[in-house]
């Protein structure tokens, strides 16, 4: 055997023990977070948690989600749509915050106090959807979402009187506390009836979501 034929097999060999190393992986860390989010399901539903949707849907998409987060806001729309279209009155949306980038915990307030104004779903999908004017990751500037977020109709001088409330302070903590118990480290993270995603990504999200209704509702 040729010496050229030896290095190829070994590289082959290699790919296919680091493809299989890393399927394993990632199906180990699914299994850890599967269980941890069984073991601690109260960590993943607080009673002040945003709820978009029927209150008695069956089927609960859990998001942990970073204002500044760029695949945060590219997914707004299909999480959207899964809740207000696909499924009907099915589904529905908790949101869960992960303010992991600089100045998302500033936002996550702004945020709070819109919802005290009943403006929070609007104001939300106004923020995710502006992301490029307000979000660099290098030089953030949470202060330009005041004026986006007018645009919706909030009152801004409420909303500012409203920042330090103690109910938006004891939001932050508690979610902050649950992202700790729950493991979550990165943004978004799903969560379909307590299952996390066997891998990230938008048709995984609506797979799970399809199968989770189908054994909810027997369908």
């Amino acid at each position: 055997m040729s010496k050229s034929l030896i290095v190829i097999g070994t590289i082959v060999l290699a790919a296919v023990a680091f493809i299989g190393g890393s399927k394993l992986y990632q199906q180990s860390q699914t299994s850890e977070r599967a269980g941890l989010a069984s073991s601690r399901s109260a960590n993943l539903v607080r009673p002040h948690s945003p709820i978009f949707g029927s209150e008695s849907a069956k089927v609960t998409i859990v998001e942990f989600l970073d204002p500044a987060c760029e695949t945060c806001g590219a997914m707004a729309p299909l999480v959207k749509s899964l809740v207000t279209a696909s499924f009907g009155q099915q589904v529905r949306l908790v949101v869960r915050y992960a303010p992991l980038h600089q100045g998302s915990d500033q936002i996550v307030r702004i945020l709070e106090a819109a919802r005290l104004q009943g403006k929070y779903w609007e104001a939300l999908e106004a923020v995710l959807a502006s992301q490029s004017m307000w979000a660099s990751h290098d030089n953030p500037r949470p202060e330009l979402v005041w004026n986006i977020i007018s645009n919706v109709g909030v009152d801004i001088a409420r909303a500012k009187a409203d920042l330090q409330n103690p109910k938006i302070t004891e939001t932050l903590k508690l979610d902050r506390e649950d992202l700790v118990a729950l493991k979550v480290t990165k943004t978004p993270e799903f969560f379909v009836n307590g299952k996390p995603l066997p891998q990230f990504g938008p048709e995984q999200l609506k797979a799970l979501v399809k199968s989770e209704t189908r054994l909810a509702y027997g369908q």
